[in-house]
């Protein structure tokens, strides 16, 4: 019996070791997705000890899992699964609701028994109305009391009855407020949490300070700024902010905030470029040609719940009556109308798919409630294509350092690193393997770890090699022990003498740029709830220089856009995203900030000035259509007229055009300019005027255009 006793002991110990508390310190969110750090202090036992953290994220990514803080402790196993048993603590507003919840559905339960309280004494009223008997008289004065006795009892049981009903309406809808509040927290019925089983062993006992960091999903953030102009011809004050957002199954409370504009979730594998082989193919088959994946640095903005813009043709700017616009993934959609715009509600899809007849269909993350979009010629849907072939000579790309060149430096100085050429010729590229898991893994590719992040093979061409302090070949358990599953081809890690440039910007966090990335260290704790809830940080602020303008395009729209040009842009490190713009100090409306542009300078649109005028007109007296044999002949003249009714002078920049014949067919002839600035390959037309206080000029350019009487040609 004491045998069994003791034994108990022992299990009911083994059993309580097993679950090991852990706190979250800190979070590096990022555009999509986040890295969450844990610590918890543990004691082992000599021998083998199997750990068991609880009450994670259901989310949990688990080829990210990396343990340290191990000493000569090493890991037998890690493992990550679902415990459907254990439930995920709601945050303090929910569980606060719900709460709220019970109390009213108790407050109702009260009142409909006191309903059925007031119904029972009513129905024991009514039984027993009969005075007297056969041998007893009932007097006047006892049917007089009774009588009274009725009527006022009667009627205050009704009326009780009817504020007993008010009262539970009332209770129900605030109830139904309350659920619907609860359904715009996102909250999730689920109650499975996560759970990381580790088992380590060690030949002492010893007490252990462990670090697990691991990766999930249902978290980012995205970036919004402020843009603020006092006068013209005064820099721009630029505020970059961050929405913060996660709905983890976790709260993150008190903890440092790292935040990152990497992309975990973004393919990092290159392409590669096989020969393409021509052939005849049946004009009725399906064939689609491959197009090539577009760079979109657009992430999802779940703040969005209407989007708005403009769909066109690339080619020419026109809008697209008709096109559609579908919420991907329901069955939510809209068409454009008849200049190309269109207004949309979101439901619950993250991308919107433009489509037309004849263009390419274009998919997009949700990430702003303006959303213009220009679509692209289909030419797979052409029936007949004639193709023209030209001789031209061909070079190899020169970039700063080819990944080959790069890994074979390597190769010669770090021990177990092997890097062979795949074309045998120098600068091709290379297939690196680690002695020890090249035999096991075949041609798998180790991690390459920077500075503590993960990076592809592409990023170490951006590495001077005069920069690193150090490189580590990890290829055997200690990869895994660190790196978790991604380790199991082995892991370089190098370190560099200068891992980033660091500044303290105004609202003391540290602004870390990296080779791939930028990082804002937040200077002070936050604490971001798992309900979907957006918290706005400010992360940086910027005083830019500008070049004030005012722009044009009658052709396509008669405003006058004051926009403000940006040189040396790409030093802000600014994401593509939505800016509200203050002009003199009022709210302006909503622009669209682009870096991924490829011109030297980033030119932003502050809004419409009504007190600039422009009218753009077609001369009444001019030759409209004529016809020469089989051919028809239209003459187009057009006089634009621009006003400046400001009391101060401004610099304005007008846009025409001149269409540009792809037929032989169809032939261009009197063009006349004007004295604008023309460029012959576009067909654009730019003026760029000087407009003082009052002053009205008047532009000119006209053309004709022949072609076959018995065609229609897209004036």
């Amino acid at each position: 019996m004491k045998i069994l006793f003791q034994l108990l002991i022992l299990c009911f110990i083994a059993i309580a070791n097993c679950q090991t508390s852990s706190t979250i310190t800190e979070v590096t969110v990022y555009l999509d997705g986040a890295e969450i750090t844990r610590n918890a202090s543990i004691n082992i036992n000599k021998g083998t000890t199997e750990l068991v953290l609880d009450k994670l994220s259901p989310f949990i990514e688990e080829s990210s899992i990396q343990i340290s803080g191990l000493k000569d402790a090493s890991i037998l196993s890690i493992n990550y699964g679902i415990n459907y048993l254990s439930k995920q603590r709601e945050s303090d507003s929910i569980i606060t609701l719900q709460n709220e919840i019970k109390s009213i559905d108790d407050d109702i339960q009260t009142q409909m028994h006191l309903i059925s309280g007031y119904n029972e004494e009513i129905s024991l009223i009514q039984t027993n109305k009969r005075l007297g008997n056969e041998t007893q008289v009932v007097t006047l004065e006892q049917l007089q009391k009774f009588a009274t006795y009725y009527r006022v009892r009667i009627t205050q049981l009704r009326t009780d009855t009817r504020t007993a009903n008010k009262t539970i309406k009332n209770l129900e809808l605030k109830k139904e407020e309350i659920i619907n509040q609860l359904n715009e927290f996102n909250v999730d019925e689920k109650d499975q949490t996560g759970e990381i089983k580790i088992k380590l062993n060690t030949d002492q006992s010893q007490k252990l300070e462990l670090k697990i960091t691991y990766s999930i999903k249902n978290a980012g953030w995205f970036p919004i700024y402020d843009l603020k102009a006092d006068k013209i011809n005064k820099p721009l004050s630029l505020q970059y902010k961050a929405h913060v957002y996660q709905n983890s199954g976790c709260d993150w409370n008190n903890l440092k905030l790292i935040l990152s504009t990497s992309d975990p979730n973004t393919n990092n594998e290159k392409p590669i470029v096989n020969p393409k082989y021509l052939n005849f193919i049946n004009r009725y088959s399906n064939y689609q040609s491959q197009r090539a994946t577009k760079t979109y640095s657009y992430k999802y903005n779940p703040l969005v719940k209407t989007v708005s813009g403009v769909v066109t043709m690339s080619s020419d700017g026109l809008p697209l009556p008709g096109a559609n616009v579908i919420e991907k993934g329901t069955s939510n959609g809209v068409q454009t109308d008849f200049d190309g715009r269109y207004t949309i509600k979101t439901t619950t899809g993250n991308e919107l798919e433009y489509s037309y007849v004849g263009m390419q269909t274009e998919v997009l993350p949700i990430h702003s409630s303006i959303m213009n979009v220009s679509l692209n010629e289909d030419s797979s849907a052409l029936q007949e294509v004639v193709v023209v072939g030209y001789n031209s000579s061909s070079r190899r790309a020169n970039s700063n350092k080819p990944n080959s060149e790069f890994i074979q430096s390597l190769s010669g100085q770090v021990a177990g690193l092997n890097a062979n050429t795949y074309s045998g010729q120098p600068g091709g590229n290379s297939l690196v393997q680690l002695r020890g898991v090249a035999s096991i893994n075949g041609n798998a590719e180790p991690l390459y770890i920077i500075d503590g992040s993960p990076v592809s093979d592409n990023d170490l061409r951006y590495l001077d090699e005069s920069k690193i302090a150090s490189v580590e070949v990890l290829n055997d358990a200690s990869a895994t022990a660190i790196y978790g599953n991604r380790g199991n081809n082995g892991v370089i890690v190098i370190k560099t003498k200068n891992k980033s440039e660091e500044r303290k910007n105004n609202f003391g966090i540290v602004v870390e740029t990296g080779i791939t990335n930028t990082r804002f260290e937040i200077d002070k704790n936050y604490s971001i709830p798992s309900n979907g809830d957006i918290t706005v940080i400010e992360i940086d602020e910027f005083i830019v220089p500008a070049v004030y303008d005012y722009f044009t395009a009658p052709i396509l729209n008669e405003n006058v856009f004051l926009t403000a040009k940006i040189g040396n842009w790409e030093q802000y490190n600014l994401l593509p995203a939505e800016a509200n713009i203050y002009f003199e100090g009022s709210y302006a409306g909503k622009t669209n900030i682009n870096p991924g542009a490829t011109t030297d300078s980033l030119t932003i649109s502050l809004g419409v000035d009504p007190n600039i005028v422009v009218k753009r007109k077609q001369r009444n007296n001019y030759k409209k259509t004529t016809f020469i044999g089989n051919n028809k002949v239209v003459y187009k003249a057009y006089d634009i007229e621009v006003r400046n009714n400001k009391t101060s002078l401004i610099q304005l920049t007008v846009l025409d055009r001149i269409p540009i014949t792809q037929n032989r067919a169809i032939k261009l002839d009197d063009i006349d300019t004007g004295n604008s600035n023309y460029d012959r390959e576009k067909g654009i037309l730019k003026w760029s005027l000087r407009l003082n206080s009052g002053e009205t000029k008047k532009l000119e350019h006209s053309f004709s255009i022949k072609y076959p009487k018995t065609k229609k040609i897209n004036l």
